[in-house]
């Protein structure tokens, strides 16, 4: 049985309101004069992160209330809010950046977003094998390696031209996958496959 009540459920509308509000004053300033294109874009993003909100209060409220749980309101959340903030940032990526520097932009921040699923990812099995295995040492490496890895994507978008940068840029890289075969050390003999 879940634990809502009838105030939490309207708290959790409140959220809601405020990112509502927040978008209309945005969608004003930016695409006042323009219902098509990005400025619909942005609206259907935030539209469908307006009503995954939206529903998923009413969800506990109804919950709340005994008129019956349904299911399919709280289920929806995490997809619609997903695809919402995707398509409201796209528009307003594509509104901030040049055209010509859009199309190259939106690709290179999609491969970083995937490069840091799959590592975080692959941290986290490992994370997950390190703690059955009570291997602490392994598991902290592999949570210090991710983070490192990922100072590594925000020193990307530094200036390399400059040997200081990369020379920064070559210790941390070096210190990350360093604890990354650390951990690997840490977990070897431990029998990894009996512990799935």
């Amino acid at each position: 049985m879940k634990e809502f009540s009838v105030p939490m459920a309207l708290v959790d509308y409140i959220p809601v309101l405020f990112f509502g509000l927040g978008v209309t004053i945005i969608a004003n300033e930016l695409y006042k004069e323009q219902r098509k294109g990005k400025g619909l874009l942005f609206l259907t993003g935030a539209g469908l992160v307006i009503a995954a909100g939206f529903l998923k209060a009413t969800y506990k409220l109804l919950y709340a209330l005994g008129v019956g749980e349904f299911a399919w309101m709280s289920d929806q959340f995490f997809s619609n809010q997903a695809f919402g903030f995707l398509l409201a940032g796209i528009a307003l990526v594509l509104t901030v950046v040049k055209k010509e520097k859009a199309y190259s932009f939106l690709p290179t921040m999609a491969l970083v977003g995937i490069m840091v699923v799959g590592l975080g990812a692959l941290d986290a099995g490992l994370c997950f094998l390190a703690s059955k295995a009570k291997k602490r040492n392994a598991l902290v490496c592999f949570i210090v390696s991710f983070f490192l890895c990922l100072m590594m994507g925000y020193l990307s978008s530094k200036d390399f031209d400059k040997a200081f940068m990369n020379w920064v840029a070559q210790l941390i890289n070096i210190a990350g996958q360093g604890l990354f075969y650390l951990g690997a050390r840490f977990l070897k003999g431990t029998g990894l496959k009996d512990l799935i």
